[in-house]
């Protein structure tokens, strides 16, 4: 925390603006060694005010009789603690080069800073309590979102959302907590514990909105990874067609040839704000090409990863429930798509629609033309109905992430102890163990409590410069 670190902000390649980021006791002075308010070798640079935006130049003062200029930037001095890191904070806004933002850099570097470390300037934010862990996590989040809803969740939990809703979950558990340590301190001085109603309530409170929040997860986790939708079925049926008529591009190879696609094809996709990731499996069928034998085993493994699965038959084409079964695993997500249907209407008396059986007419069935962009609307609608038809979120809901969940579900569990405890009578010991389990739980979401490995397994995943 003493060093002061330094870093490129912005994605590298060509573009308008780079932004280079340093952070620590001497940024302010190792931005004054680097910048001048004019071209001159002997330019000085003015006093830095906070939060005050400088015009100049970027000076390469190795020589001091011949410096030159490296690019032409505006400085932005932010004193401590009113900065992102709450540190002192310069960022120097140049062009964004490769060349000239990695000169500027190396420069920072030779007048005494260090290159930062993945996620160093959001970690020393956290660190310096500017913020807290869920806050810290939603700047990945905000960086990384899919969709608008994504965007919106994670913008709800980087203004403090998560960190107010946790904070009301454990603020009844230490009061809690404080009178049964009371009652085993001093046993003399305080009445023998007993739990009141209100007590009693509160804890089925925090027990059922710990439920609620890991509910939550479940079912709107895919907000942030994408609702996985597989097409599949045999050789030739329109999978690939239908791929590139889903992105509305070509991704996927087209051919008459059965088995063109080997290898998985996979790719995002947002329908009506809603995250997708699409697969394009290779045709599933009895073949003896050692090549063919593995794209379809790997087919096999994104239909059983799938959260949605889009069988493709030709219209015409034999609904056999056993190659269903052996096809899709059970309890899948199925829609049944009937592709070439601008054959089955000129040929009407060959291409009749695959008859399904009782036990099988449940499932939906969209008629399409990939060849003919036909239907392709109405598979996208039942495509988002079919997932999210039963989700209904509050606005101001925020989604907890996997971490988070696994700390709820441990939260939730030290709680039904205490309530088992409470009714078998158990010693106060054993309840205020439970209880304060249940505490340190809730604070590893907010990093009241977290270990050093969370934070560093959490900031290494982010880039270097946030």
């Amino acid at each position: 925390m003493n060093d002061t670190i330094a870093a490129i902000a912005t994605p590298y390649g060509s573009g308008g603006i780079g932004v280079i980021r340093i952070s620590g006791p001497q940024a302010f002075k190792i931005a004054a060694s680097l910048f001048s308010t004019t071209r001159r070798p002997g330019g000085k640079t003015p006093h830095l005010i906070s939060h005050r935006v400088v015009h100049g130049f970027i000076m390469d003062r190795s020589d001091p009789d011949n410096a030159q200029v490296i690019d032409e930037v505006l400085l932005v001095p932010m004193k401590a603690p009113r900065s992102y890191t709450a540190e002192d904070v310069v960022e120097i806004q140049a062009h964004s080069g490769t060349i000239v933002l990695k000169t500027i850099l190396e420069l920072a570097i030779s007048r005494g800073a260090r290159l930062s470390e993945p996620g160093e300037f959001t970690k020393r934010a956290f660190l310096n309590q500017r913020i807290d862990l869920t806050q810290a996590e939603a700047v990945a989040d905000i960086i990384n979102a899919r969709s608008a809803s994504a965007l919106k969740f994670a913008c709800s939990q980087n203004l403090g959302e998560l960190k107010r809703k946790i904070g009301q979950l454990r603020d009844p558990l230490i009061t809690f907590l404080a009178r049964l340590e009371a009652s085993i301190d001093f046993p003399d001085e305080v009445e023998p514990f007993e739990i009141s109603p209100s007590e009693a309530d509160q804890l089925d409170q925090v027990m059922e909105k710990c439920r609620d929040f890991i509910q939550q997860h479940d079912d709107a986790c895919f907000l942030k990874e994408g609702i996985r939708v597989a097409i599949c079925g045999k050789p030739n049926v329109g999978k690939s067609s239908l791929m590139n008529r889903l992105l509305e591009q070509d991704k996927s190879i087209i051919t008459a040839v059965p088995g063109t696609t080997r290898d998985p094809i996979v790719e995002g996709l947002n329908i009506n704000g809603i995250p997708f990731v699409i697969i394009d499996t290779a045709g599933i069928h009895e073949t003896d090409d050692l090549v063919e034998i593995i794209g379809i085993e790997k087919a096999k493994d994104h239909i059983t990863a799938a959260d949605l699965i889009l069988l493709m038959k030709e219209p015409g084409s034999v609904f056999s429930e056993r190659e269903f079964q052996r096809m899709i695993p059970l309890g899948k997500n199925v829609i049944l798509v009937i592709n070439k249907m601008d054959l089955a209407r000129e040929n009407t008396k060959d291409m009749e629609l695959p008859q399904l059986t009782q036990d099988y007419a449940k499932i939906p069935v969209v008629q399409i033309s990939a060849l003919m962009n036909q239907g392709i609307k109405t598979l996208k609608e039942k495509i988002v109905d079919m997932c999210i038809r039963d989700l209904t979120m509050e606005p101001s809901a925020v989604i907890p992430n996997l971490r988070h969940k696994k700390a709820l579900e441990l939260t939730l569990s030290s709680l039904e102890s205490v309530k088992k405890g409470l009714a078998r009578g158990q010693e106060e010991e054993t309840l205020a163990i439970d209880i304060k389990n249940s505490i340190d739980c809730l604070g590893t979401i907010t990093g009241e409590t977290a270990s050093i490995d969370i934070l560093d397994t959490i900031f290494s995943n982010f880039c270097i410069g946030k």
